[in-house]
């Protein structure tokens, strides 16, 4: 097992299963194009492959599918497959859910019982103008469809001033009402964002701004949660409970046990961090090659983490996912 200084050691894997997306949101992608997948790509086998070495090297106890938007590759049914059989305590699934109804039954054959949905807003014309793509009624009943098969749903906001503010209530009672949980993940300073802070600033929508916003409507006690979540949780009595990802205003890079995986066979230890560590070429290699030379590179990849808060990333977050 690896751990550093601060005792930090990577629990958390997230797979970029690709890096295609059908959306091409504005706080992720600034010029409106989207992404697509990369002629580069691993193949689902070697993906699969390189999750079961990482659980064996670093230790990896949760498995989070990524993308670009994971439901829009062929890769996902074989991937799914073959890591549904690796013993992993969970395995989870992020997406916009412009797909889900039709991929809903290759999750549930595969066992995805959580499910991390992208939404921005619950009016119809203001989703066109964020997502640029996509359909708002599509994903709702996707959720839907998807929590009556008894899958547990939390649903990520980026708040954006300027842009969908005012759908922090509507959204949040929303998901109340149907036991969903929702998260609100402060806009990070990633991409183009982190090299135009005029542009961060102006749509930064902090923790305190948020809690004092959902304040004048319902009371909230803060509540428990893991000592290495990225949220803040808070409890509505009687309704519910919804989280804050304060990136900013609350770092938690001291306790971050994540490390992710690109589609395109790239270790990134740290969101913050402009350094990666290239794993494709150790992936067909047979186990007793592979593990040593894969653990000198996870001992990179783990003292690139900051030692204290997020400081900015150049890399385009569709590319190595949520």
């Amino acid at each position: 097992m690896i751990v550093d200084r601060q005792g930090r050691r990577f629990r958390n894997l997230r797979v970029s299963l690709t890096a295609a997306c059908n959306y091409a949101c504005t706080y992720c992608v600034p010029d409106g194009k989207r992404l697509v997948a990369a002629q580069d790509e691993l193949s689902a086998e070697a993906m699969a492959r390189g999750v079961a070495y990482l659980i064996e090297a670093a230790g990896i106890e949760r498995l989070r599918i990524t993308g670009g938007e994971p439901l829009v590759s062929p890769k996902l049914e074989t991937f799914l497959a073959s890591v549904s059989t690796l013993g992993l305590d969970d395995i989870s699934l992020t997406t916009n859910g412009q797909l889900l109804s039709r991929k809903l039954p290759v999750l549930q054959a595969a066992g995805i019982r959580r499910l991390n949905v992208s939404l921005d807003t619950m009016d119809a014309e203001a989703f066109r103008g964020i997502a640029r793509g996509g359909d708002l009624r599509s994903v709702l009943m996707g959720m839907e469809q998807a929590s009556q098969a008894g899958m547990k749903i939390k649903v990520n906001m980026v708040p954006l001033r300027g842009q969908n503010l005012d759908q922090v209530m509507p959204l949040l009672d929303y998901c109340l009402e149907r036991g969903y949980e929702l998260r609100f993940i402060e806009l990070m300073r990633m991409g183009h964002l982190a090299r135009d802070s005029n542009s961060f600033l102006q749509q930064f929508v902090s923790l305190d701004e948020l809690l004092r916003l959902i304040g004048d409507h319902h009371e909230y006690l803060q509540a428990d949660a893991p000592v290495d979540a990225t949220a803040l949780r808070y409890r509505i009595p009687g309704k519910g409970f919804f989280g804050v990802i304060a990136n900013e205003s609350v770092p938690f890079c001291r306790t971050c046990s994540r490390l992710r995986l690109s589609s395109t066979g790239w270790l990134h230890g740290c969101l913050s961090s402009s350094n990666r560590h290239y794993v494709g070429d150790l992936l067909d290699k047979p186990r007793h090659q592979a593990l040593p030379a894969l653990q000198g590179l996870l001992v990179k990849a783990l003292g690139d983490k900051q030692a204290v808060a997020f400081s900015g990333g150049a890399t385009v977050m569709k590319i190595i996912g949520g």
